[in-house]
């Protein structure tokens, strides 16, 4: 998918985000460079380095989901954390380099999942062969030691046993017609109900004493510890069509290559991960120094990851050069030049997202392909409610919104969550019971179960 032009990355963009034009150019770019980069020499490939993004704005102005939106349809690895959640190295807590084990995670899981459906049939196969042998075993042959007799007395037992040569193959061929006819039964799910023992392994999970989890070992230690951790081994008994989904996955873990999937992963982590770091501007130093442990430090560890390094994992060594990093913040207090130097020169391009205005709100309650007022109807359609907001009542909707954010807090487009959910709550509770039908929401109804509260600011902070 990284093939999209920027202008059709934007386009798809616009279907679900409202707003915000020049971020969306800014990482449809960025994403356009990555594929531009792929077409150099293997050599000039490596000089170059992604431009990544700093994204300005207050919360609740679409920053998180432009990078996920993104992320989701180029395919690629993508995590988002918090800045506040690292801490400087030598104190308590986790440290940065976590976050590029998580993106590799997270590139484990799709490849796993692309190579799940290469080997999905086979396994389909494998699963039916092994729930009839489960449904219907196998006729077991047993083979005798014969004891050391004298030549007459061999001669005269042959001539006494019936000749069983005819009989064998006689035996072989019901059984054979039995497991045909028993797997297409399984095929045709006839046999869904009926219960079947089956093997479970799990491996154990160690656990630390003091405080300490597996993700802040070393990892050879980690490695060693799950090598030497026992795998337990319990037996089931479940309905075939429950057992079916246990054996399929079992199937699969047999079929797949982890190795293989560890090196694609990597790779596709290197040259096509993203991470979002959130809240970026809360781990510059205030006056207060007692607030302030390790937040300088913070930026300090940040720096190699963002500048390029390479971070020890279990499944192999990732390097950090390619990966795309979009950092966000509201910065109200403190500014993007206040970051290290060399933190900011690590996000070349700067990008200010918009505060949302009411005509924001009407076209974020209307246009998006999962706008919250489509959410809310197929919701409540599902107990017999067909639910129409009339266009007075998106506009009305949209200046109690725009109202309490400017008089309040402002939170952006979370603020809708807020106000729909207020406004929807009694009908959501009684509709169950009611039956209603269709149910008009018109700019009087949201009058009256929002004016009031919209009008009376100590009363909208905590309820709007």
């Amino acid at each position: 998918m990284e093939t999209l032009t920027p202008q059709e990355i934007v386009e798809q963009l616009d279907r679900y985000i409202v707003g915000q034009a020049a971020a969306k150019r800014s990482v449809a770019i960025a994403i356009r460079n990555r594929w531009r980069r792929q077409q150099l020499s293997a050599e000039l490939r490596q000089e170059v380095s992604p431009k990544n993004i700093l994204m300005i704005g207050s919360t609740g102005v679409g920053k998180t989901e432009i990078a996920r939106r993104l992320a989701k349809l180029t395919g690629a690895p993508f995590i988002k954390v918090e800045a506040t959640k690292y801490t400087e190295v030598g104190y308590y807590g986790r440290d940065v380099e976590s976050m590029i084990r998580e993106l590799l995670d997270n590139a484990i899981a799709l490849v796993r999942t692309g190579e799940r459906e290469s080997v999905k049939l086979l396994a389909v196969e494998r699963t039916n062969d092994r729930l009839v042998d489960l449904l219907s075993p196998k006729q077991v042959d047993y083979e005798f030691t014969a004891t050391p007799t004298s030549p007459e007395r061999t001669a005269s037992s042959a001539r006494s046993l019936p000749d069983s040569t005819d009989e064998a193959p006689a035996a072989g061929d019901s059984l054979s017609r039995t497991r045909a006819k028993m797997k297409r039964m399984l095929l045709a799910g006839e046999l869904d109900e009926r219960t079947v023992e089956i093997t479970v392994e799990q491996k154990s999970t160690p656990v630390m004493m003091g405080g300490i989890g597996i993700e802040q070992m070393d990892m050879d230690f980690q490695g060693m510890l799950e090598k030497i951790m026992p795998t337990s081994r319990t037996k089931r008994l479940l309905k075939v069509s429950a057992a079916r989904t246990v054996i399929f996955e079992q199937e699969c873990d047999a079929l797949l290559d982890d190795d293989k999937i560890n090196s694609q992963a990597i790779a596709l982590a290197e040259n096509s991960g993203i991470i979002f770091i959130d809240e970026l501007d809360k781990v510059i130093a205030s006056d207060t120094k007692s607030t302030d442990v390790s937040r300088q430090g913070v930026q300090r560890d940040l720096l190699p990851i963002v500048e390029g390094t390479t971070v020890q994992t279990k499944q192999g060594y990732v390097k950090t050069d390619h990966i795309l990093f979009i950092a966000a913040g509201a910065f109200h207090k403190h500014q993007p030049s206040e970051l290290m130097p060399e933190l900011q020169g690590r996000f070349p391009i700067r990008v200010e997202l918009d505060d949302l205005t009411k005509e924001d709100f009407v076209r974020i309650l209307t246009e998006p392909k999962n706008s919250l007022t489509r959410q809310y109807t197929a919701l409540l359609e599902t107990e017999g409610v067909q639910l129409e907001f009339t266009s007075d009542a998106i506009e009305e909707l949209a200046v109690v919104a725009n109202q309490v954010n400017q008089s309040t807090m402002n939170i952006g487009a979370r603020r809708l969550y807020t106000i729909l959910e207020h406004l929807l709550e009694d009908l959501s509770f009684e509709a169950p019971n009611m039956k209603l039908g269709k149910v008009t929401i018109d700019a009087a109804y949201v009058t009256e179960k929002l004016g009031s509260i919209a009008a009376d600011e100590d009363l909208s902070k905590y309820i709007l």
